[in-house]
C-alpha cells in the first residue's frame, strides 16, 4: 500500500550523488535486465516491502561465506517471446524456446533450492514461495528442440520420414556424382582440379572444348573461361527430388513449432513470473555484491525514529580514496528523540558538508535495500521523507537567487516535515542578511523541533549555536580542528559548538596582523568572545584527548610489560628448580667425595684391599638402591638437560666474576644553563617548529616576528632555535 505522506524529491537524490550508487551496484548485474533495473532504482519509503529487499540482500550477502552457495540465476531477455504469445497464431523462433526452457529450469532450481535450505534464506524462500514449479515447459520444449538449437527427428512422424528419405537421396546423389566424376576423368574431359562446389552443391570442372559432350547442367565458369562447372544430369534430377523434400522438412518443422508455440500459449502469465522472479534475484545479487565490495551490514531496524550510525563511511569517497590509496575518515552520528537534530559548526573545509552527504547517502541506500558501510552496532529507522538543501542553488532558468531559492525549498520543509522526516541542510540561512537571515533560520530551526523532525544541519550563525544549547532535544556539534596547525580532523565532536577560526586562518594565510586587528574592532565584542571561548573549549577538548590516547597507550603498554614479566617470571622459576636440582646433585657429589677419600686414606695405611672393595659395594648398592630404572631415551634426555644446566651455570659465573673486576663510573649531571634571550635571537616556542625572531621585549614578554605576523609570548616559553 503506497503511503500518502512519502516524499523523496529528485533534488535529495541529486544532492547526494545517489545515482554514482546505482552505476556501482549495477556493475554487479550478471544480466541487460538487471542492470538497467539496478539504475532506475529508486528509494522506497518505510514499508513491508522495503524490509524485505533489506532482509533478501542481507541474506544473499551471508551465501557468499557459507557452503550452500545459491544456484545461478541468469537468463535471457523473454519479452518479445512473452509479447509473441499474446498474438494470436504467431510462432516463437527457436531461440526463444531454448531461452524459455532455459529459464523455467532455471527458476525451478532455485525454488527447490530455497526450500531445502529455508532455514538459512527463509526471505529469499518466502520470495518464491507462491511461484508454481512446473516441469512441462522444459520437457515440451527438450523433447522438440535438441541442445544444439535444432528441431529433434522424432519431434513428429512426419518429420522422421522425410529427413530419412533426404538422407537417403543425399546417399543417392553423392553415388550419382561420384559415378559421373569416375567415367568423365577417365574420358579425359575434366580439368586436373576435377570438381568444386557452387552453390552448396557439387560440380564437374569441365574443359571448357569438352562442355557439349557432357550431359548436364551449366552452373558457371572460371574467370579464364577454359573451364565450365557443370552439375551431371543424373545429379540434376537427384537434386530436385532432394529440394522438394527440404521444403517439405521446412513446412514440418514450422507446423511443430506452431503447435509448441500453443502449448505454451496459456503459460505466458507464469512464463512472465518467472522472468520477473529472476530478474529481482538478479538486482538482489548484485546489491549483495556491492555490499561485499564496500563492506556493508544490514543495520539493526528500529520503529523508533533515530540514527545510530557507529563508524560511517561515504561509500563514494571510500571508493575513490581506496583506488588512490588515501585514508578515510569514519563518523559517529547519534540522533534519536532525546536528540533530534544537531548543529554542526566550524571552519570550511573541516568536513561538515561530507558528513551530512554520508548519513544522507546512506539513508537514501538502505531505503533502497542497499547494505552500507558501517558497524554492526548500528541502528537505523526508515524515513518516509528524506529532504535535503545542500550547495549553492541559484536558479537561472527562473532567475532566482540563491537565497530565494532556498527559502522556496524551506517552504516544502515546512510542508513535509513531520516525526517521519530526515532532513539535511548545509550553511543554513546563508546568502542573506547575516542578521535578518540568522532570525529567520533560527524561527524556521524551532518549527523544526516542534514537529519533531529528525536532522543535520551545518552553519556558522552564532544564534543558531546559542539555540542548539538551550533546547533540550537539540545539540551543538564541531569538526575537529587542530588549532596549533589549523588543519581539520575529520572527526565530528557533540556537545559542542565549533569556532569557525575566521581570524586564525586569515591570519595563516598571510593576512596583515594589523588589518586582522582592525576587523575584530569592526564586529561586536561579545560576538569575538564568544567564538574565542568556543575555540578554547576545542583547544581543551583536543588536548583531553590527547591525554586520553596518551593515557591508554600507557596502559596498554603497561598490560604488555605485565605480560612480559609474568613470562620471564616463569622462566625464572624454571631455572631456579633446574639450579636446585643441580645444587642438590653436587652436594651429594660431595658426600660421595668425602665418602671415597677416607676409603683412599684407610687403604693408604693399611693397604688392604678387601675391606676397601666391600665398602665401596656397599656404597654403590646404597647408591643404586636410591635409583630408578629409566629408559636409554629418558637417560639420554637427562643427560643433556644437565650439561645445558651446567653450561648455563658456568656462563653466569664468568659474567658475574667480569662484572666485579669492572668498576663502575660515578655518572656527573650537568647543570641546566638559563639561557638569557636577547633581541635578534632567534626563537621558538617550546614544543614548536615554527622559528621566528625576537624583535622586542617588554616586562616578561616576547614579540616573536615570523615573517608574515607577529605573536606576543612569554619570555619562559622561549627556547632559542
Amino acid at each position: 500500500m503506497e503511503n500518502k505522506n512519502a516524499y523523496i524529491p529528485q533534488k535529495t537524490l541529486e544532492d547526494l550523488e545517489y545515482q554514482e550508487v546505482l552505476k556501482q551496484v549495477a556493475v554487479f548485474a550478471v544480466t541487460e535486465m538487471g542492470t538497467a533495473t539496478c539504475l532506475e532504482s529508486k528509494p522506497l519509503p518505510n514499508s513491508p516491502d522495503l524490509h524485505q529487499q533489506l532482509q533478501s540482500v542481507f541474506e544473499f550477502r551471508a551465501s557468499f561465506d557459507n557452503d550452500n552457495r545459491i544456484p545461478n540465476h541468469g537468463f535471457e531477455d523473454l519479452s518479445k517471446a512473452i509479447q509473441m504469445l499474446q498474438i494470436e497464431n504467431s510462432v516463437l523462433e527457436i531461440q526463444a524456446f531454448r531461452n524459455i526452457g532455459s529459464t523455467s529450469e532455471t527458476v525451478n532450481t532455485l525454488l527447490k533450492f530455497f526450500k531445502k535450505f529455508k532455514s538459512y534464506y527463509p526471505t529469499l524462500f518466502a520470495q518464491g514461495k507462491e511461484i508454481e514449479l512446473n516441469k512441462e515447459i522444459k520437457q515440451e520444449v527438450d523433447a522438440i528442440i535438441d541442445r544444439f538449437g535444432e528441431v529433434r527427428n522424432n519431434a513428429s512422424e512426419d518429420l522422421a520420414r522425410i529427413r530419412k528419405q533426404i538422407n537417403q537421396l543425399k546417399g543417392r546423389i553423392g553415388q550419382s556424382f561420384n559415378k559421373a566424376l569416375s567415367y568423365y576423368t577417365q574420358q579425359d574431359y575434366l580439368d586436373d582440379i576435377r570438381e568444386s562446389v557452387l552453390d552448396n552443391k557439387r560440380v564437374l570442372a569441365v574443359k571448357a572444348m569438352h562442355r557439349r559432350k557432357i550431359k548436364g547442367t551449366i552452373m558457371g565458369s572460371s574467370k579464364t573461361g577454359s573451364i565450365v562447372f557443370m552439375e551431371p544430369e543424373a545429379t540434376a534430377q537427384l537434386t530436385r527430388e532432394l529440394q522438394n523434400l527440404v521444403f517439405e522438412e521446412t513446412e514440418e518443422i514450422k507446423k511443430i513449432l506452431s503447435q509448441l508455440t500453443d502449448f505454451l500459449r496459456p503459460f505466458v502469465h507464469l512464463i512472465r513470473q518467472y522472468q520477473d522472479y529472476l530478474l529481482s534475484l538478479d538486482v538482489i545479487y548484485a546489491k549483495a555484491c556491492y555490499a561485499q565490495d564496500i563492506n556493508g551490514i544490514l543495520p539493526k531496524i528500529t520503529e523508533r525514529s533515530e540514527i545510530e550510525y557507529v563508524q560511517a563511511y561515504h561509500p563514494l569517497l571510500w571508493k575513490t580514496h581506496q583506488a588512490e590509496n588515501k585514508k578515510t575518515y569514519p563518523q559517529d552520528i547519534h540522533l534519536n528523540p532525546d536528540k533530534r537534530i544537531i548543529v554542526i559548526s566550524g571552519p570550511n573545509a573541516g568536513g561538515k558538508s561530507i558528513t551530512l552527504k554520508t548519513v544522507g547517502l546512506l539513508q537514501l541506500m538502505l531505503q533502497s535495500g542497499i547494505l552500507i558501510p558501517v558497524h554492526e552496532q548500528s541502528r537505523a529507522t526508515l524515513f518516509n521523507s528524506i529532504l535535503t538543501d545542500i550547495g549553492d542553488n541559484q536558479s537561472i532558468e527562473n532567475h532566482l537567487s540563491t537565497y530565494s531559492y532556498r527559502l522556496k525549498n524551506m517552504k516544502i520543509f515546512l510542508r513535509k516535515c513531520n516525526k517521519n522526516t530526515l532532513f539535511l541542510i548545509d550553511e543554513f540561512g546563508t546568502g542573506s542578511d547575516p542578521e535578518l537571515g540568522g532570525a529567520l533560520a533560527e524561527v524556521i530551526l524551532e518549527d523544526f523541533y516542534e514537529r519533531n523532525a529528525l536532522g543535520l544541519i551545518t552553519t556558522h550563525y552564532s544564534n543558531l549555536k546559542v539555540l542548539a544549547n538551550e533546547l533540550p532535544a537539540m545539540e551543538n556539534a564541531n569538526m575537529q580542528f587542530d588549532n596549533r596547525t589549523l588543519e581539520p580532523v575529520f572527526k565530528l565532536i557533540t556537545g559542542e559548538a565549533g569556532s569557525s577560526f575566521t581570524f586564525e586562518v586569515a591570519q595563516k594565510n598571510g593576512l596583515p596582523y594589523s588589518l586582522i586587528n582592525r576587523a575584530k574592532k569592526k564586529i561586536e565584542r561579545g560576538k569575538v568572545r564568544f567564538d574565542a571561548t568556543i575555540a578554547k573549549l576545542q583547544k581543551e577538548r583536543s588536548q583531553m584527548a590527547k591525554t586520553g590516547q596518551s593515557l591508554r597507550e600507557k596502559e596498554n603498554k603497561a598490560q604488555v610489560e605485565s605480560e612480559k614479566l609474568e613470562v620471564l617470571n616463569q622462566k625464572i622459576k624454571s631455572k631456579l628448580t633446574s639450579y636446585q636440582e643441580l645444587f642438590d646433585h653436587n652436594q651429594r657429589m660431595i658426600v660421595l667425595g668425602n665418602k671415597v677419600n677416607d676409603l683412599a686414606e684407610r687403604y693408604f695405611v693399611n693397604n688392604k684391599k678387601r675391606p676397601l672393595i666391600a665398602e665401596l659395594l656397599k656404597m654403590v648398592e646404597t647408591e643404586n638402591s636410591k635409583r630408578k630404572r629409566k629408559t636409554a631415551t629418558l637417560a639420554k634426555k637427562e643427560k643433556a638437560e644437565k650439561k645445558k644446566i651446567d653450561q648455563e651455570v658456568q656462563q653466569k659465573m664468568e659474567k658475574i666474576r667480569k662484572e666485579k673486576k669492572v668498576k663502575k663510573k660515578p655518572t656527573v649531571v650537568k647543570p641546566k644553563v638559563k639561557v638569557i634571550l636577547k633581541v635578534g635571537d632567534k626563537v621558538r616556542i617550546k614544543d614548536s617548529r615554527s622559528v621566528g625572531t625576537l624583535d622586542s621585549i617588554e616586562k616578561k614578554k616576547g614579540f616573536v616576528n615570523y615573517g608574515i605576523f607577529t605573536t606576543q609570548v612569554d619570555l619562559e616559553q622561549l627556547e632559542l632555535a
